[in-house]
C-alpha cells in the first residue's frame, strides 16, 4: 500500500464485504488537512469584518450579522447536509459540497451587493458541515482498533483550521485585501474536491434504511433514546459553551488598559491553542485502548481548573496562554472521545449521530460567545471567569452522575465493540 493508498480486502464494519476499504495514514492525513481548509471558511470573516463594513456599507451595529448568518447556514447543514452520508457515499457528498463551497466562496468574492453577499455566505457556511462528512467518513472507514486514532488527527485537523483561520485571512487582507481571502479559499477547495475525488475510496459501508425527514429529525430521537448520545453532546454542549464564552470574548480584557493588544496580537493566542491537537491525537489512541471514561474524566477536571489561569487575563498573559493551551489539549481531547464514543454505538449511523452532536457544538459555541459578552460588559472578565467555570464543573457532574449510574445498571454500549448487525438488519432509529 502506498502512503496515500487504502488497505483493501478487510472486513467492513458489521459486515462480510470482503471487498471493503479501509483508510490509511495518508489518506487520514489527507482528509484533516480538507477539515482545516474547509473550516476555516467559517471563521476567515471574524478579523474582517470592519473592512467588509467599509466595502459592502454595513453599519457597526450589522456587522455581527456575518458570523450569525455564517454560522446559522452551517448549523442548518450539520442537521440537514451531513445525515445524507447515512444513505449515500460519502466520497460523494464531500466531493459535491466542495464544489459547491467554491462557487459560494467566487460569489462572496465578486458580492457587491449585501443581499448577494449573505446569501453567499449562507450558503458557504451551509456546505463548510463537509468537516463533519469528513469525520464521519474516517470514523466509519477506519479500523474500530484505529477509529479513535484516526478521529483524533482528523479532528486536529479542524482545530488547526479554525485556530489559524484568523490568522491566514488577516495576513491575505493586509497584502490584496479582504476578497482576495475568498478567492484564494475557493481555489483551494476546487483543488481539494479533484484531489478528494481521485484519491478518496468509495463508501461501501452499508447505509440505514430511513426517509430523509427521519434522518434530519435524528437528534431529537437520538437524544430521547441513546443514553451515550444523550450524556456526550449534553458534556460537548457544555464545553463548547467554554469555548464560546473564551474565544467569542478574550479580544475584550486583551484590547483593554493595561495591555491595549492589536487585533494581530491577540490573533496569536490562537495559534498558542493550536497546542489542542496534540490533545486531540492523544485522546485518540486512549480511547483505542479502552481508557475513554478515564480520559474524560481527566479532561474534565482539566477543562475546570485552566479556568483559574485564563482568569488571570487583565494581569498576566503568561498565565492566560498556560491556561489557553491546558483548555485547549483537555477540550479537544474531550471532543475527540466524546465522538469516538458516539459512533463506536452504532457506525452505520455516523452521519446521523455526528451532525447531532455538532448541532450542540454550535449552540453551546454560539451560546456561549453571546452570554460571556454580556457578562463581561457587566461585571467585567471575573464574571467570564466564572461562566465558564461553571460550565465546566457542570459537565463534570454529568459525566460523574452517568458513571455512577452505569455501575448500577451497566450499559456495555461505551465499553464494548461496536454492534455487527448484518446489512439486512440495518434500521434507521425507531
Amino acid at each position: 500500500m502506498g502512503w496515500l493508498g487504502a488497505d483493501r480486502g478487510r472486513t467492513a464494519i458489521g459486515t462480510a464485504d470482503t471487498g471493503a476499504t479501509r483508510i490509511g495514514t495518508g489518506l487520514t492525513v489527507l482528509l484533516a488537512v480538507a477539515c482545516a481548509v474547509s473550516v476555516a471558511n467559517v471563521y476567515y470573516a471574524q478579523p474582517l469584518l470592519g473592512r467588509m463594513g467599509v466595502d459592502l456599507n454595513l453599519r457597526a451595529e450589522h456587522l455581527g450579522l456575518v458570523t450569525t448568518v455564517t454560522q446559522l447556514g452551517y448549523l442548518i447543514g450539520l442537521v440537514a447536509i451531513v445525515p445524507i452520508g447515512d444513505l449515500v457515499d460519502r466520497r460523494l457528498l464531500i466531493v459535491a459540497q466542495a464544489l459547491v463551497a467554491a462557487a459560494a466562496l467566487v460569489a462572496v468574492g465578486l458580492s457587491g451587493d449585501t443581499a448577494v453577499f449573505f446569501v453567499a455566505i449562507a450558503v458557504m457556511g451551509l456546505v463548510s458541515a463537509v468537516v463533519q462528512v469528513i469525520v464521519a467518513y474516517a470514523a466509519v472507514l477506519s479500523d474500530p482498533g484505529r477509529r479513535g486514532r484516526v478521529v483524533g488527527v482528523v479532528t486536529g485537523g479542524v482545530v488547526i483550521g479554525i485556530l489559524l483561520a484568523r490568522t491566514v485571512s488577516g495576513l491575505i487582507a493586509d497584502l490584496w485585501g479582504w476578497r482576495w481571502v475568498y478567492f484564494v479559499s475557493a481555489v483551494l477547495m476546487l483543488t481539494l474536491a479533484v484531489t478528494l475525488g481521485r484519491l478518496l475510496p468509495p463508501d461501501r459501508i452499508p447505509k440505514v434504511r430511513a426517509s430523509y425527514a427521519r434522518l434530519i429529525s435524528s437528534v431529537v430521537i437520538l437524544t430521547a433514546r441513546d443514553r451515550v448520545f444523550r450524556v456526550r453532546s449534553l458534556i460537548g454542549l457544555l464545553m463548547f459553551g467554554g469555548f464560546g464564552a473564551v474565544w467569542g470574548s478574550m479580544a475584550l480584557p486583551l484590547a483593554a488598559a493595561p495591555w491595549h493588544l492589536s487585533s494581530g496580537w491577540i490573533g496569536l493566542f490562537g495559534a498558542i491553542g493550536a497546542v489542542g491537537v496534540v490533545g486531540a491525537a492523544r485522546a485518540g489512541r486512549l480511547a483505542d485502548r479502552g481508557l475513554a471514561q478515564w480520559v474524560t474524566g481527566t479532561a474534565l477536571v482539566l477543562f475546570s481548573l485552566s479556568w483559574a489561569a485564563i482568569g488571570a487575563a487583565p494581569y498576566s498573559l503568561i498565565l492566560l496562554a498556560v491556561g489557553i493551551v491546558v483548555l485547549d489539549l483537555a477540550g479537544q481531547a474531550l471532543h475527540v472521545t466524546n465522538q469516538h464514543l458516539i459512533v463506536q454505538t452504532d457506525p452505520a449511523a455516523a452521519g446521523q449521530m455526528i451532525g447531532g452532536y455538532m448541532a450542540y457544538y454550535s449552540i453551546g459555541t454560539g451560546g456561549g460567545a453571546i452570554a460571556a459578552t454580556s457578562l463581561y460588559g457587566l461585571a467585567g472578565w471575573n464574571a467570564v471567569s466564572a461562566f465558564g467555570a461553571g460550565l465546566s464543573m457542570l459537565a463534570l457532574l454529568i459525566w460523574a452522575i452517568d458513571r455512577l449510574a452505569r455501575r448500577r445498571s451497566p450499559d456495555p454500549a461505551s465499553n464494548h465493540p461496536p454492534r455487527t448487525s448484518p446489512p439486512a438488519e440495518r434500521q434507521a432509529i425507531p
